[in-house]
């Protein structure tokens, strides 16, 4: 038996029509009122909407109802499975000693600066057996699964060396073949400057607060590695989808983003870049020129950058902003991405996690929705697009998942709630009651 029909749903938000940007960013395309249903066959939708409809549908192609496993949505929202577009999924340790700096007024670059930060996650991953990552992931996978993910983003960047950055990639493969939830490899050798670097002559430092005294930083030597031994070898590896680059004052320039980023995109690695989270960075104008699929953080872009981003967007090429409020929330700093302005401006909006350990450890998806809502004005049905059919463009995926449309792969989440408006609403709530992926049912809960 390889059908299910998903019955009973009080609506289906299926996203469906494509891309969201300026006014169709909330439209969620609801279908309500009446018996509802979703049909999946072999793993992707056949129909959805009206259970007359579907029978129809069904009838049509010779498939009789008792080919269906029929599953009770008892009155639930049925919504795509979630997308979560940015995560630091594999990583060893946790920093939540950093809270204490932070709330002494130490800034982000400052903890960085003093060895923790990043590189402190660095050196605990770089020692941390495979099963132990593994284990790690697992768990956290586990958890976000529970919240209605059923894809995600997965970036390396805590090896900052050859030999670890593959290792990480490998292990985000591994997991990504274990399932359910579909992972999608990015490589992010250009995560910082690693502290057997800091002290090789630079051509140029980034910034002396986040690298040590001007002209000893060593981010030109490390990006060079980068572009000269990492990605070629990440290449070969042929498991990483993506190139992604922390573009950022005392991280690296856009210059030396640009480099690696251009390298990336030579040898037929999808772009994405970290992008003017502390401070304008040149990182969306940047995005916008190379054609990233993706420019992420942008709580400091530039009047030019947004600008940049706009024109993209409106010439067919769109860089999807993928925001990260939990991480503007975490790090306390009261200033979140301007998210209306990007909607304002006709640029495709997506919500992602940043899960990782120091600035946003957060498994859960319709937590960052509440954030965003609260703090950055978006509506619930903005935010939905958000995670659902935006975060699938974001990764390339738009034509795959994002929406539950014929066709399509049979991802969906049955939510304990009976409108789209109580997700975000419900602070923090475990309200993914059922998680279907590839038509097959992956997560309940009682």
């Amino acid at each position: 038996m390889t059908g299910l029909l998903v019955e009973g749903a009080s609506g289906i938000a299926t996203l469906a029509g494509g891309l969201r940007r300026g006014g169709a960013q909330g439209d969620a395309a609801v279908v309500s009122g009446g018996a509802l249903a979703v049909a999946c066959w072999g793993g992707v939708v056949l129909a959805a909407g009206a259970a007359d409809d579907v029978s129809r549908q069904l009838a049509s192609r010779g498939l009789p109802i008792n080919a269906f496993r029929r599953f009770d949505a008892r009155g639930g929202l049925i919504t795509p499975g979630l997308v979560d577009a940015h995560t630091h999924l594999l990583f060893a340790g946790t920093r939540e000693g950093e809270w204490q700096l932070r709330v002494r007024g130490a800034g982000y670059l400052e903890v960085l600066a003093a060895g923790g930060g990043i590189l402190s996650t660095v050196a605990a991953t770089r020692a941390a057996s495979d099963a132990e990552l593994l284990a790690g992931g697992r768990t956290r996978l586990a958890q976000m699964l529970a919240n209605g993910t059923t894809t995600a983003e997965a970036k390396s960047g805590y090896g900052l060396d050859v030999t670890t950055e593959l290792r990480l990639l490998e292990l985000v493969g591994r997991l990504g073949r274990e399932g359910p939830i579909e992972l999608v490899p990015t490589f992010l050798g250009a995560h910082a400057v690693p502290a057997e670097f800091r002290d090789r002559p630079g051509a140029a430092a980034a910034a002396p607060v986040a690298a040590g005294p001007a002209g000893t930083d060593g981010s030109d030597a490390y990006v060079a590695q980068v572009v000269d031994e990492q990605l070629p070898a990440v290449v070969r590896q042929g498991i990483a989808r993506f190139c992604d680059v922390f573009c950022e004052q005392g991280v690296f320039s856009a210059d030396q983003s640009r480099r690696i980023l251009r390298a990336a995109a030579g040898l037929g690695l999808g772009l994405r870049i970290h992008a003017d989270e502390l401070a304008p960075s040149g990182g969306a104008e940047l995005a916008a020129e190379l054609g990233c699929v993706s420019a992420d953080h942008l709580a400091a872009a530039s009047e030019e950058g947004v600008a940049a981003l706009a024109r993209a967007a409106e010439a067919g090429t769109p860089a999807v902003a993928t925001l990260l409020p939990a991480t503007s929330w975490f790090l306390g700093k009261g200033h979140f991405a301007p998210a209306r302005r990007f909607i304002d401006a006709g640029i495709p909006v997506a919500l992602a996690t940043d899960l990782n350990p120091g600035t946003s450890p957060t498994l859960s998806l319709p937590l960052v929705m509440s954030i965003a809502c609260v703090e950055m004005g978006l509506t619930p049905a903005e935010a939905l697009a958000a995670v659902t059919i935006n975060a699938a463009h974001s990764l390339g995926l738009g034509a795959q998942i994002g929406s539950i449309e014929p066709g399509k792969q049979a991802d969906l989440v049955v939510w304990n709630v009976p409108t789209l408006e109580q997700i975000p609403y419900w602070l923090g709530a475990h309200l993914a009651r059922t998680v279907i992926k590839r038509g097959v049912i992956v997560s309940e809960r009682g």
